[in-house]
């Protein structure tokens, strides 16, 4: 049986379904053996409160679980790691230390890496893993899964440097978004590929969950960056309007037309998602956000037919997403006025990747005509 290791930062039992939950999912389908690698995690995450630690990672740490028969799970839990220390001098002093991360003692989860097939690293501070790893096994395919802006998430120089070291070394270096694609010029290695979905999933009959279709029912799904001043002007313009806001998002306005669900297991999401008439990508700024035009959520939206709004710094020729500028009424007021007539049977889905049909890009464009 043919092995991965997803090298990624999220845990396999969160609630959050990002991208790597998926890819493990889709590999377990093709009869691959998945190890699901989470790095990194140290006590710097403890004193940072990281969100994963509401799982018992601490209590798996280091300890290779099996998760179902050709499932494995595996936390890498180490007594530091390379972390932005935000101040300058900080992150000088920092860099020959953590420069060392990947000379850490793997532990148990070590034997599995020696006689993997197939390595795909996410984009995080794990890939310093990425030599390592190549010197243990050399005659492994190395993928790196750009998934998001380093320099998005603030991460230590030391990450940002090895991600443009390594870059050309990978088999295979996939981006999901024309802007992260951008950050990589002239590398031979590098295929844009947007988001899978689990179009199986997606197309299953479920109950609508809103209590009324007699107004428009608007839908948020997101963990982070939420522009909370646009859902207090949207909400005040069209009180019969309903904003629906799945994730832990705080500061909301209290109005009864905002309602708030916190973290929602994935499954639990999609009949919002299907059932909507409108959605929202409306993101605060950062450096970056950016590679957001063409997020998981933006491609979930999409194979679902909803209009989306976004603000202006999002911008792109999808037609069916609707552009405000922050902080503006009127362009707030004109941006779901729009999205509410536009004619959703207009939006096209045949080119949208299920889950599997990335990873059999991935295989055809790393084998190289010959089996992994």
């Amino acid at each position: 049986m043919k092995r991965v290791v997803l090298i990624t930062g999220h845990y396999w039992s969160s609630k959050r379904k990002a991208g790597f939950h998926w890819l493990a999912d889709a590999f377990l389908r093709q009869g691959w053996e998945v190890v699901f690698f989470t790095a990194p995690l140290s006590w710097l995450s403890v004193i940072r409160q990281d969100y994963r630690l509401d799982y018992p990672v601490l209590q798996e740490a280091n300890k290779l679980q099996q998760v179902e028969t050709t499932l494995w799970s595996y936390i890498w839990f180490t007594l530091w790691h390379p972390a932005n220390l935000r101040l300058n001098v900080l992150n000088s002093l920092s860099h020959g230390l953590f420069r060392l991360y990947s000379h850490l003692p793997l532990g148990p989860v070590a034997s599995m890496i020696e006689d993997a097939d197939l390595f795909i690293f996410e984009s995080t501070p794990a890939i310093l893993l990425f030599e390592s790893f190549k010197r243990i096994n050399p005659s492994a395919k190395f993928i790196y899964r750009v998934s998001d802006d380093l320099r998005l998430l603030n991460n230590h120089p030391v990450v940002l440097e090895t991600e443009q070291q390594i870059a050309s070394e990978f088999d295979l270096v996939s981006v999901p978004s024309q802007y992260i694609y951008r950050n990589f010029p002239g590398l031979p290695n590098l295929e844009l590929h947007f988001h899978g979905i689990r179009k199986d999933l997606f197309d299953q009959e479920y109950a609508n969950p809103y209590p009324t279709v007699n107004h428009p029912n608007i839908i948020f799904v997101g963990n982070s960056y939420f522009d909370t001043d646009f859902i207090a002007q949207a909400s005040q313009l069209f009180p019969n309007w309903q904003f629906h806001i799945i994730g832990p998002i705080k500061n909301l306005p209290a109005r009864k037309n905002i309602i708030s669900y916190g973290e929602l297991p994935f499954i639990a999401t999609i009949p919002y998602i299907k059932y909507a008439d409108i959605a929202l990508q409306t993101l605060v700024y950062s450096h970056g956000s950016e590679s957001f035009t063409d997020s998981l959520k933006m491609i979930q939206y999409t194979y679902c037919q909803l209009p989306i709004i976004a603000p202006v710094y999002l911008s792109s020729s999808k037609t069916h997403v609707f552009y405000y500028q922050p902080g503006d009424v009127d362009s707030i007021r004109n941006a779901l006025l729009a999205a509410q007539s536009y004619k959703r049977d207009q939006i096209q889905t045949d080119q949208i990747y299920s889950w599997d049909e990335l990873v059999n890009r991935f295989l055809e464009l790393t084998n190289n005509n010959s089996a992994l």
